[in-house]
């Protein structure tokens, strides 16, 4: 049986010091996916949920309108489409259908225009609701939504289907444009379906909403796991710390504990050319000179191929060694993630901070993040996290851009 998924773990340090108390080492699991696609998976089921309020005006829609069109000829004839669009009302574009007829489909997205106010849950509901005719736990199933506005008092109405898509194991793909809309909210939202793959994103400029769409829209096509799951068995005087995703996009990891010395996390559809990786810092208790087994580690999924189930396994060893100088030794591309790491982690809590009001600490945090941003070459997002931390000490409010931006591009440091 060929393998679909490939895994390679490495260390950030190969050889520790013996005899010494607890130390903290850095391990990276790798998961490559190496399959032919979706195969037998069936048909993809995708929904479109469009923002059409009146914000959309000029070069919003007309980009929306044209990175819709592209994304469709990136569908197969047999693969299954809803279009939704909303602003304080909902209509369907196009009830969900395989796609048969390019050209009908495309002259209905060229009639979307903006109007209205918004309210995001009346275009999930509907879309949600398109969704599930063709649903199936085998088919490779999306959900994808774009706003640039901030809806009005149906939040928790919002989070409620985002569930419902957890419940079926839907992501939700959720697009921010501009500088206008709420930011923690739509992370809430789409962190709900993290487990099967959610995520959100931020596109500051309109004509880049062409290349987000046909990244998520090709990504489905390419789906060669499902239901995948990284298993890490402990071995004894060995704890977990922290865990983090770190590609394709940074982000924090809560894992779920099996046992007392195992833990698993959620990685959703493995999609190929489209590898992800997941950082442990774990902690190790004092051992003799030799060779040890720190840990094991497990990617399970399902091939898209033929539905069969398939594990990979490695273990993770280390050597202790009397020589400090043989333990100072370190991986330094490893550890270059780990800064790409504290720098995400450091202006996420910043931001945090300045939400709370503790305009101090956020100050301090975003000097610290733009250190890391300038050490790590990332010029650029320093000088905003600077900018922002200046703000802060002269008493002014972080600004929309500037949060934005220091959220969603340190995710992508490691891409």
């Amino acid at each position: 049986m060929s393998e679909s998924v490939k895994l390679s773990c490495r260390l950030a340090r190969e050889k520790m010091l013996a005899d010494q108390g607890p130390q903290v080492v850095y391990a990276l699991a790798e998961i490559i996916p190496i399959g032919e696609g979706i195969g037998g998976a069936g048909p993809v089921n995708v929904a479109f949920v469009l923002d059409r309020s009146g914000s959309m005006a000029g070069e919003k829609v007309r980009y929306l309108r044209e990175a819709v069109k592209l994304a469709l000829d990136g569908l197969d004839s047999d693969d299954i489409v809803t279009i939704v669009i909303f602003d304080d009302q909902v209509e369907v574009l196009a009830p969900a259908a395989p796609v048969v007829n390019r050209n009908e489909l495309k002259r209905k997205v060229d009639q979307i225009t903006d109007r209205g106010g918004t309210h995001i849950s009346l275009g999930i509901e509907r879309a949600l609701s398109e969704l599930l005719k063709n649903y199936s736990p085998d088919r490779v199933n999306r959900m994808i939504l774009l706003t640039d506005g901030q809806t009005y008092g149906d939040e928790a109405q919002c989070r409620d289907l985002a569930r419902q898509l957890a419940e079926k194991k839907i992501p939700l793909i959720a697009f921010g444009l501009g500088e206008d809309w709420n930011e923690e909210f739509l992370d809430d939202m789409a962190a709900i379906t993290s487990s099967a793959g959610g995520f959100s994103e931020f596109i500051d400029q309109p004509d880049k909403i062409v290349d987000f769409f046909q990244r998520v829209v090709s990504g489905a096509k390419k789906v060669v796991a499902r239901d995948a799951f990284l298993t890490v068995r402990l071995s004894a005087g060995v704890t977990p710390r922290r865990v983090w995703r770190v590609r394709p996009l940074i982000g924090a990891l809560s894992p779920k504990n099996l046992s007392d010395r195992d833990i698993q996390v959620s990685l959703g559809d493995l999609e190929r050319d489209e590898g992800q990786s997941v950082l442990m810092e774990l902690t190790v208790a004092k051992k003799p000179k030799g060779l040890f087994r720190i840990c094991q580690v497990e990617v399970s999924h399902r091939r898209t191929s033929d539905q069969k189930e398939e594990k990979v396994r490695q273990d993770v060893v280390v050597e202790f060694v009397a020589d400090p100088a043989q333990a100072q030794k370190v991986d330094a591309e490893m550890m270059r993630l780990v800064e790409k790491v504290t720098a995400h982690q450091l202006q996420t809590r910043a931001l945090e901070a300045a939400r709370a009001g503790d305009r101090g600490t956020a100050t301090r945090l975003l000097r610290q993040a733009a250190t890391r941003l300038l050490n790590l070459g990332e010029s650029g997002l320093a000088q905003e996290a600077q900018r922002e931390a200046d703000r802060l000490e002269r008493g002014e409010d972080l600004t929309p851009t500037g949060t934005k931006r220091l959220r969603y591009e340190t995710r992508r440091l490691s891409s």
